[in-house]
């Protein structure tokens, strides 16, 4: 009988959007851990309770779902232009697999709050009342993130009245600009077009934007699905057959997007590219029950994530539905009913949110300046995880 002691390890359970996930100090995790690696993988893995055939979870911090399957490494920055540097891990729930390929928009709100609390910022940079601007440099994808996070009594404010549907408490505003946020050096349209034809086989041809900006996203029309674009989560996620269907889409718009070379590398990259599916403005009534009104939002947005159809939205699905609404042409940007728009308000499966972005066009080819959003986040738990010594 196994009798390994456990180990404990300084971490803070966190909210960012609408996302959840164990953030650590890169200083504060073992040695093995502190670089990437296999022993890195297998300890968070083991924080959050992956992987678990019975997707639940229930050994670990994770929430089985993607949105609360997460973890986040923080240090101060090796860059003099920046605070904080930030990597981010997508732990898969019933494989034994952490993605490093993107990053998590909603937790990105909950970064600086976290480098702030935790001495990763220099103090000459917070002021004793208002906002303190965080520098954040993103490991995953390699962009700069400026969050503003307000500070009360030269401590961070979590507590105000800024509500984000999908969450149910109100908390402080944290807007969030995510600059020049192309994922990686490549083109914003990898294929060169504002719209692919996209050739699935068993699904058929599909019209698609596939947009590399915020994370890498295959948009699709609802109504080439069979969709309208309103539905709720357990419409998708108790579908078999439609999952095993957007998965495939998934893996071909990947390939298309030349993230992978072949359909089968899909599988170990279950991160990106995202799929959602879009429609223009309609009446629906929300998860919480709330009625979105067409005529307070610009289009509906569904997206799915890790295999499943998203409770909200991601945080970076949500810039590259900004990036995609200011470019006229792209399917997003007709839904929204096309033309010139430097912001858009889309439907949600939990309510609704407003995103910006500016684009311009720079020697032929698109860029997107800065996508901007507001999220909010807050400390949920903070002191130590523990796991069995052996776990990496």
């Amino acid at each position: 009988m196994s009798q390994v002691p456990q180990i404990r390890i300084p971490a803070t359970y966190m909210r960012g959007g609408t996302s959840k996930g164990v953030f650590f100090k890169l200083t504060d995790l073992p040695e093995a851990a502190q670089v990437p690696g296999e022993a890195r993988d297998r300890l968070l893995m083991r924080v959050i309770g992956s992987p678990d055939p019975y997707q639940k979870q229930i050994d670990g911090m994770g929430g089985a779902t993607s949105s609360t399957s997460k973890t986040v490494i923080l240090s101060k920055s090796e860059s003099p232009d920046h605070d904080v540097d930030y990597l981010f891990g997508q732990v898969a729930i019933d494989k034994a697999f952490v993605d490093w390929s993107g990053n998590c928009g909603n937790l990105s709100a909950a970064v600086g709050p976290f480098a702030i609390s935790n001495g990763l910022v220099d103090p000459a940079r917070i002021p004793e009342n208002g906002e303190a601007e965080v520098r954040i440099w993103q490991a995953n994808i390699g962009k700069t993130i400026v969050s503003r996070v307000p500070i009360r009594d030269g401590e961070v404010q979590e507590t105000g009245d800024f509500e984000l549907d999908g969450v149910t408490f109100p908390a402080a505003e944290v807007p969030v600009a995510f600059k020049d946020p192309a994922d990686g050096e490549g083109a914003i349209f990898p294929t060169g077009n504002l719209v692919d034809e996209l050739e699935v086989p068993g699904v058929g041809t599909l019209k698609a934007t596939l947009i590399n900006a915020g994370i890498p996203t295959v948009f699709l029309n609802a109504d080439e699905l069979g969709y309208t674009g309103t539905e709720l989560q357990e419409a998708i996620n108790g579908d078999t057959a439609a999952l095993e269907k957007f998965e495939t889409i998934r893996a071909h718009g990947a390939v298309k997007m030349g993230l992978i070379k072949e359909v089968a590398e899909a599988a170990a990259r279950q991160h990106t590219p995202k799929v959602a599916f879009v429609a223009p403005p309609a009446d629906y009534l929300a998860s919480s029950g709330k009625q979105v009104k067409a005529d307070d939002i610009d289009l509906v947005v569904r997206a799915l994530s890790m295999g499943k159809l998203h409770h909200a939205m991601m945080g970076t699905a949500a810039v590259a539905i900004a990036s995609a609404a200011a470019i006229e042409g792209t399917l997003v940007n007709l839904a929204a009913g096309g033309g010139k728009r430097n912001a858009v308000t889309f439907g949600h499966p939990s309510g609704s949110l407003r995103v910006g972005a500016e684009a311009s066009l720079v020697d032929g080819r698109w860029v997107i300046d800065e996508a901007v959003m507001s999220r909010s986040a807050r400390v949920l738990m903070e002191g130590w995880v523990r796991v069995p010594g052996d776990s990496f």
